[in-house]
């Protein structure tokens, strides 16, 4: 099992004519992905790599079944996109676009709540679960994506799309493949946290224990180790946390436009101590999460 995406799921992509779009489908579709359909207005009867493009998802949907969408348009059209995909009866949404407006991404994950339908992102690269599927960018070509991923036991989420691979090789490396992988995306405000899908990875009983990359900005670790606590979750969680050095150099910024430090609760510092308090194990370096992951599984048994 996994969680979100199987071998089974069906999905789209939106602007599937754009230049990183077609790389996206190519890399996907080599991977096994079932991609349905494309949408790119203006361009309907045209083709990428075998999938027919259409002007708009309903005339997908009308069709056949589709499960997911993965959102490759440029930021002024992002939440039209992506409201379109849900009016339509798509619930999963990966939206790979970045820079689009704190505002209309408020609005489209109130109106993913709204209709039962889930985002991934913005600013991600989208899912995987290795030797089934992915849906989005994660893992780059698929000959690359097979050597990084293994199908395993650990479940990973990460803010940044290149350190959710160099977690699941490190991870492959030592043995310990993953049930799935997660890119949650790099913004303020995005449409699944660290403790939205930990319910999801709770009920998956491939899934043994969780690993995470985590960064300083936003309370999104704070709300993890509440949840663990108040859940007492049976998953073992190993994190590690990225830009220590920002606490020493006030002002200092990181790489994604989540890493905003606007108080002592968003720094690196304290969302240790927070996850530690709650039982979750904090790795000093990437290489120490397989032998952290071993050691707290073997403590379960």
């Amino acid at each position: 099992m996994s969680i979100l995406i199987t071998k089974d799921t069906t999905f789209i992509v939106q602007g599937i004519t754009g230049r990183e779009a077609v790389s996206l489908t190519r890399e996907n579709l080599a991977y096994g992905a079932k991609i349905v359909g494309g949408v790119t207005p203006g361009r309907a009867g045209r083709d990428v790599y075998g999938v027919p493009v259409h002007d708009c998802v309903r005339d997908i949907t009308a069709k056949t079944r589709v499960d997911g969408s993965v959102v490759c348009v440029p930021p002024r059209f992002t939440r039209d996109a992506v409201f379109e995909a849900i009016e339509n009866g798509v619930r999963l949404i990966v939206v790979v676009t970045e820079r689009i407006p704190r505002r209309e991404v408020a609005q489209m994950v109130e109106l993913a709540n709204l209709r039962g339908a889930r985002i991934i992102g913005p600013n991600c690269l989208g899912i995987i679960s290795p030797g089934e599927a992915k849906m989005g960018g994660i893992g780059g070509p698929a000959e690359d994506t097979r050597k990084a991923y293994a199908k395993g036991p650990v479940g990973v989420m990460s803010r940044s799309g290149g350190m959710t691979t160099e977690i699941a090789n490190t991870l492959t490396a030592a043995g310990l493949g993953q049930s799935t992988a997660v890119s949650i995306g790099g913004d303020a405000i995005i449409g699944s946290t660290y403790a939205e899908l930990m319910p999801l990875y709770e009920a998956d009983p491939e899934t043994k224990a969780i690993a995470i990359y985590s960064e300083p900005g936003g309370r999104m670790e704070a709300e993890l180790a509440e949840w663990v606590a108040e859940h007492r979750s049976r998953l073992p969680i190993v994190a590690f946390m990225a830009g220590r050095f920002m606490d020493e150099m006030p002002g200092m910024r990181f790489g994604h436009a989540g890493t905003i430090v606007e108080g002592k609760a968003d720094t690196t510092t304290d969302k240790i101590e927070r996850l530690r308090n709650a039982g979750i194990s904090v790795a000093e370096r990437i290489e120490e999460i397989p032998d952290l992951i071993r050691q707290r599984l073997a403590e379960a048994v």
